[in-house]
């Protein structure tokens, strides 16, 4: 299973409402085929990995990070009746999908049709990797990924605004990576004026994932960018990865916006800087506790990376 999920990284981004998916099976403990979300939603992973196992497929074991979907689409049939006809035996399901149309009838009918079926395996593993969707799909708002890079006492400039580079060249071309796996980058007006940002993905072979540039503001953007006039009027992408600066995150983080934080330190200190936050309105220091879960830590060069998900219960 974790080979499946892992395999539904390769589907994103792909354009709502269609999750990225991965697919993989196996007969007689050999892998006979791999299949993910195709760009633009479809094929659906089931039918890429049913396409390449052809007659591999009858007595096989399916692995798949979302419950194969139920309902028919003129794009193509839906997933469980195509395992069904492919003579899948077995189904292995990471996360059942929230999408009412298939929740719980593509098990279902998988069921019916004999095929034995294990699900909730790896659940929250598969929700990570398909949070985009799945943020809109149960909470109908975009997932947010906020950056901070900032030095070890916490600044993201020195007190004339000046901020490049904090970070090094392993932690900047990281950050690129983040930025082509986000359909959204968002700034403050701030930053605007002072950084002149590009916003795009400079790393080779991806610069084609260059997200959609929205500025924080209450008044005109400029062409080639959107204004958003707040953290909860964006409504047209299913990610955001929000890069500056000390305004426009501490907005989404008062407003509850933040799903996953990005921090990136470098081995430097400034003293008298811009700090990375204003006011978030934290009322009470015990309301700061728990809310976030440390989900990976790595060195980039001399900088570091945590990596925090917003908490949830369940």
């Amino acid at each position: 299973m974790a080979v499946a999920i892992a395999l539904s990284r390769r589907g994103r981004p792909v354009s709502a409402p269609n999750p990225n998916v991965g697919c993989l099976i196996v007969k007689e403990g050999k892998v006979v085929a791999r299949g993910w979300t195709q760009p633009g939603g479809r094929p659906h992973a089931e039918a890429m990995a049913l396409g390449v196992a052809g007659d591999a497929a009858r007595g096989a074991t399916a692995y798949v990070s979302l419950e194969p979907c139920a309902h028919a689409s003129p794009r193509g049939p839906a997933c469980s009746d195509s395992l069904i006809a492919a003579g899948i035996a077995r189904v292995v399901i990471a996360a059942q999908d929230p999408d009412p149309r298939t929740d719980g009838n593509g098990i279902a009918r998988l069921q019916a049709a004999g095929i034995e079926v294990v699900f909730n395996m790896l659940p929250a593993e598969a929700r990570a990797v398909m949070a985009p969707w799945w943020t809109r799909h149960t909470e109908g708002r975009p997932f947010v990924t906020l950056k901070l890079a900032t030095s070890l006492d916490g600044c993201i400039a020195r007190a004339d605004g000046s901020s490049r580079w904090i970070t090094g060249d392993r932690a900047r071309a990281h950050g690129h990576l983040e930025r082509a796996s986000h359909q959204a980058i968002l700034v403050g007006r701030g930053t605007l004026a002072a950084d002149a940002p590009r916003l795009d993905v400079r790393l080779s072979g991806l610069e084609d994932r260059s997200p959609k540039k929205l500025l924080l503001t209450t008044g005109e953007a400029p062409e080639g960018w959107t204004a958003i006039a707040s953290p909860q009027a964006i409504d047209d992408v299913d990610s955001v990865l929000v890069e500056g600066g000390a305004g426009a995150a501490s907005a989404f983080l008062a407003a509850d916006r933040v799903d996953r934080l990005l921090l990136y330190r470098a081995p430097i200190l400034i003293g008298r800087g811009k700090p990375a936050l204003a006011d978030i309105g934290l009322a009470d220091l015990a309301d700061a506790h728990g809310r976030w879960r440390l989900s990976d830590s790595r060195m980039l060069g001399s900088d570091r990376l945590d990596v925090y998900e917003r908490a949830r219960e369940g």
